[in-house]
């Protein structure tokens, strides 16, 4: 059996002191795998609540979550019962076989669930999502009145920014982005090819087609961003944004939508910088015509190698974690995808790149690879030791050679 990390445990020990609540489950055993940040674990939490004498409940949001998921449900039981997932990484349980059709269980026990919410593959309900997502800008409006500039929308105008607030002697580093080599520095390159409009691959086939005018305008805007960079930004990943964001330290950042609520809560955010703080559609790049941002959505799905009674109790309490009443309290918290929600204040953002058009985070089986492949041989770029014709050519090596591999190319 798989090692369970301890980020996050509500379960049979934690019930005795926490809220409980009338979730109809006789009996059964729900383990949670989750991303850790505060919308998901508020979402475990409300889960938690069904804990009683004949059912547990247990969760562990780990950020590596989408390194464990698989393993972690490829034995028998699975070590987990549902696992919370995205875009990207429901594919890659879909393509394995670890997870269930949920058509019968959301017809008994999915009353609250909107159909929009219901993701289904192939005429099969596979998943439930509870919560809208992307990548978008993090503005201190008080230092951009500082320079005369308005809130940028493009990334010609961050960096035009960034210039400015260096130069008036207010940050020597304005600018932050998750760009710490592995998946996070990947999915800022997704970002900002889907903004060019281009396609990852040639129409019909997996063949790599991002060795281009895109993709080298994009590493180049990756590149010119690190210039206005804290020289520490090689380990910047989403969650340590924040810190440094409420810590006062940066002026214009791309963060996820899914934090925005962290950065102006008023019990625990910098009054001041919370205060000052505004969010925007992710900037344009190359003149293009819609957020350079990836659309994705947070659900749930059911592992296929659990008892039915597992599964049903895991659907139950899942369903109880997402309950309109939940959302309700916690409408800051999120863009949540559930029955009543009113977006508020952090969810601004992630609405912005919506009403602009933005490109959803592509659900093809492939992506995962390029994903991998970006994540990788990115690294050299983003340290500045090799140039974007070498990265490009670095990442469809690495990519063709897994494909292969894969059977996606001959």
């Amino acid at each position: 059996m798989l090692m369970v990390k301890s980020a996050l445990v509500l379960g049979a020990v934690l019930a005795a002191g926490a809220a409980q609540a009338d979730c109809g489950i006789a009996a059964g055993s729900v383990r949670i795998l989750s991303n850790d940040f505060k919308a998901i674990n508020i979402v475990n939490a409300a889960a938690a609540e069904c804990a009683s004498a004949t059912v547990t409940v247990t969760a562990n949001a780990t950020t590596e979550h989408k390194n464990i998921q698989g393993p972690a449900l490829s034995v028998s039981p699975a070590e987990y019962t549902v696992a919370v997932i995205a875009n990207n990484s429901l594919v890659p349980l879909l393509s394995a076989g670890l997870v269930r059709p949920l058509d019968d269980l959301a017809r008994e026990f999915g009353g609250d669930l909107q159909p929009s919410q219901l993701i289904t593959i192939d005429g099969q309900v596979m998943a439930v999502a509870f919560m809208g997502n992307g990548q978008h800008l993090f503005v201190r409006k008080d230092v951009l009145d500082k320079v005369g500039l308005a809130v940028p929308t493009s990334y010609e105008e961050v960096l035009a920014a960034a210039a400015a607030i260096r130069a008036a002697g207010i940050m020597e580093y304005p600018l932050a982005a998750a760009v710490k080599p592995g998946w996070d520095l990947a999915a800022e390159f997704v970002n900002l090819y889907l903004g060019t409009g281009a396609d990852f691959f040639e129409p019909g086939t997996a063949k790599l087609a991002i060795d281009n005018d895109q993709g080298r305008l994009v590493l180049d805007t990756m590149g010119a961003m690190t210039g206005f960079m804290h020289p520490d930004y090689l380990t910047y990943n989403a969650k340590e944004l924040n810190k440094i964001w409420d810590a006062g330290q940066v002026a214009i950042m791309n963060q996820w939508g899914s934090l925005a609520g962290a950065a102006i809560d008023p019990a625990t955010a910098n009054a001041e910088v919370a205060a000052n703080t505004v969010f925007a559609a992710a900037p344009k790049v190359g003149g293009g015509s819609i957020p350079a941002a990836a659309l994705w959505w947070d659900g749930f799905a059911i592992a296929r190698n659990i008892s039915d009674e597992d599964a049903a109790a895991s659907f139950r309490a899942m369903a109880h974690g997402i309950a309109p009443a939940v959302i309700a309290a916690n409408s800051d918290a999120a863009t949540w995808l559930v029955t009543g929600f009113v977006p508020g204040r952090a969810a601004e953002g992630v609405m912005a790149n919506v009403a602009g058009g933005a490109r959803p985070y592509p659900m093809l089986p492939q992506m995962g690879l390029l994903h991998t492949a970006l994540s990788t041989e990115l690294a050299d770029f983003i340290a500045g030791k090799e140039d974007a014709a070498q990265a490009l050519a670095d990442v469809k090596a690495a990519y063709d050679t897994a494909a292969q591999a894969a059977g996606y190319l001959k």
